[in-house]
């Protein structure tokens, strides 16, 4: 009987002695909480999208005069070309969106092509020479808000002439939608020597020959008139651009054999497609 009570308090004193090694661990292993992990923040470089360059080339049909000075007109492809936006250093001119319209000062790449004038195709002008065609490459200046622009062109002639030529205009713009801008202004066109004689002159040999008076033509302001235009954008790289513009010659343009002859009102129309091109450098 004692035996069994000794064993019976030996196994009461073990169990107190787990319980008491038991309670407070298991009062710690409650108030315990994850250690979190050192956590890493990575920085990605930064990548500079802005582009540096948005220019437009566009494709279509014109109906233009046959010659300067003719009283018809003639169907003939029509490329156009425009810069659009461009960032040099800390530099920028114009707008990158293809859709939001370009506000302020800019600066641009002017071009103009002239096809050949061939004698031998009119008959009006049998005895005068032949010209060829002319590529005019030069530097634009525009100023645009959002409800008038002004711009003026510097060009010079490579081919049929070589002479410098210059445009001045200026626009009213409506924007009866988020894509379609209509555009209405007057145009003023400039011409050196050169250039004037090249189109307008009749030189003495050509007089002889043709029966047209001998005409010494004088550059300055050949022509005055003005411009209709619609632009529609698709979307930021794709548009429809069409304009129809008339001009009438003025002083030497005008007095000139060959435009007496022929008719110095000329109406130029056209219309294409564009497609606008961003490239980051």
């Amino acid at each position: 009987m004692q035996e069994d009570i000794m064993n019976a308090s030996t196994s009461l004193r073990s169990v107190l002695a787990i319980a008491m090694v038991a309670a407070p661990v298991s009062a710690l292993a409650g108030n315990l909480e994850p250690v979190p992990m050192e956590q890493s923040v990575i920085v990605a470089p930064q990548i500079d999208t802005a582009p540096d360059l948005v220019f437009t080339l566009g494709a279509g049909v014109k109906s233009t005069p046959e010659y300067f000075g003719a009283d018809e007109n003639t169907v003939a492809p029509a490329f156009k070309g425009r810069l659009n936006y461009a960032r040099l250093g800390g530099l920028s001119f114009g707008s990158p969106d293809g859709v939001t319209e370009p506000q302020g000062f800019g600066l641009g790449v002017a071009f103009r092509y002239i096809g050949e004038r061939d004698t031998s195709e009119y008959d009006e002008l049998d005895g005068l020479d032949d010209i060829d065609a002319t590529l005019e490459l030069g530097l634009g200046a525009s100023y645009e808000a959002r409800n008038y622009a002004v711009f003026a062109d510097v060009r010079q002639g490579i081919g049929g002439h070589d002479g410098v030529v210059g445009d001045l205009g200026a626009d009213v713009i409506f924007r009866p939608t988020d894509r379609l801008e209509l555009t209405a202004g007057p145009r003023a066109f400039f011409g050196d020597d050169t250039y004037a004689d090249t189109y307008f002159g009749v030189s003495d040999s050509e007089s002889a020959a043709s029966g047209y008076d001998s005409f010494d033509a004088k550059g300055g302001l050949l022509s005055t008139g003005v411009e209709l235009g619609a632009t529609y954008k698709f979307d930021d790289r794709w548009g429809l651009e069409s304009s129809v513009r008339y001009d009438r010659y003025q002083n030497d343009a005008a007095d000139s054999p060959i435009v007496e002859r022929g008719s110095d009102d000329q109406v130029t129309a056209e219309i294409g497609f564009t497609r606008t091109f961003t490239l980051n450098f």
